[in-house]
């Protein structure tokens, strides 16, 4: 890859299967940087993507940026993306660190060009990553970026997993004296409710809509896969899973008042960990930070680190475009 040679190039849905393809065989991209998951609402963003390719427009993909673009008074900012957890540069094996570089001076050249005043990175976790991948962490220090987020992630390591908190194996114990199964499940009405009503004690709702959920899991069934623990033919407890590749991600755990008291969610954490993810490299339960990373939800934390999760981070940077541009000329 000769960093001299890369251009940009505007997404358009014509190039939807060349961007899933590279996505595919990225060194760092997930099944939710993938176009049927970035573009399931659309409707609520103006999307800004790019790909970066190798000499003319049509060359070779050498990278890809989801992204959206937000008006504001204070300018437009692009964000990397709007809708999505993660999703900087996706790169493959040929990725090297000048040529990252080079990707970000033509990053902020266009954002200048466009009148974006400010580009919001959401880097990708190292969790997610096939192959080391951190090139536009070093690129994003070089040009000035500023880290202004962290957010606190709970990862089981499931080759090195720390043992289970006392009581959380003695949840277990109870779950297997009760007959608690846990299996998947197609159910996503009865999930849907009871993650409504779990999230209501604490006056909040889901991100999703039962009706992106169908949506997605519609789109992506081999990657998006829910699991029920039931005592007596009854659901009690609910985990969504996201298979990431290398790391599978618990993007949702919810349990109704039985489940919570007969060891619901760790008879499925058991078997996710245990079983039909044993293979995988990490289990990932998300955040636990609030208010833009400034605030540790204690009580979240704790009962992910009592499963053996321990943290890493999600690191946000902003660039000034205009700034870096005339840095680099």
């Amino acid at each position: 890859m000769t960093p001299e040679q890369l251009r940009l190039v505007a997404y358009r849905p014509d190039l939807a299967a060349a961007w899933d393809g590279f996505v595919r065989r990225s060194k760092n991209g997930t099944f939710l940087l993938r176009r049927g998951y970035v573009d399931y609402h659309a409707d609520r963003f103006e999307d800004a993507s790019l790909l970066a390719v190798e000499g003319e427009e049509d060359g070779a993909i050498a990278a890809l940026l989801p992204a959206s673009r937000h008006r504001t008074p204070g300018g437009d900012v692009m964000i990397s993306h709007g809708g999505l957890t993660y999703g900087g540069w996706i790169s493959d094996g040929r990725m090297t660190t000048a040529a990252m570089q080079r990707l970000f001076a033509l990053l902020r050249a266009w954002g200048v060009e466009q009148g974006v005043t400010r580009l919001r990175y959401k880097a990708i976790p190292h969790v997610f990553h096939r192959l080391p991948a951190e090139e536009d962490l070093y690129a994003l220090f070089a040009a000035g970026g500023r880290l202004v987020r962290q957010d606190v992630s709970s990862v089981i390591e499931l080759a090195s997993a720390p043992a289970w908190a006392k009581g959380r194996k003695h949840a277990l114990s109870k779950a297997r004296r009760l007959g608690v199964s846990a299996a998947p499940s197609t159910d996503l009405a009865d999930f849907h409710a009871c993650l409504s009503e779990a999230l209501a004690r604490h006056g909040a709702t889901p991100t999703h809509s039962a009706a992106e959920l169908e949506l997605l899991t519609s789109r992506f069934p081999d990657e998006i896969r829910l699991y029920a623990a039931r005592r007596e033919d009854r659901a009690i407890a609910y985990v969504l899973v996201f298979d990431c590749g290398r790391t599978i991600h618990t993007q949702y755990m919810c349990a109704r008042a039985e489940g919570r008291d007969s060891g619901g969610l760790e008879a499925i954490i058991d078997r996710l960990q245990h079983q039909d993810y044993a293979d995988r490299a990490c289990l990932s339960f998300g955040i636990s930070t609030e208010d833009e990373g400034r605030r540790l939800n204690g009580g979240l934390i704790a009962q992910k680190e009592m499963f053996g999760g321990r943290p890493i981070v999600h690191s946000f940077y902003e660039l000034e475009m205009a700034a870096a541009a005339a840095q680099d000329g």
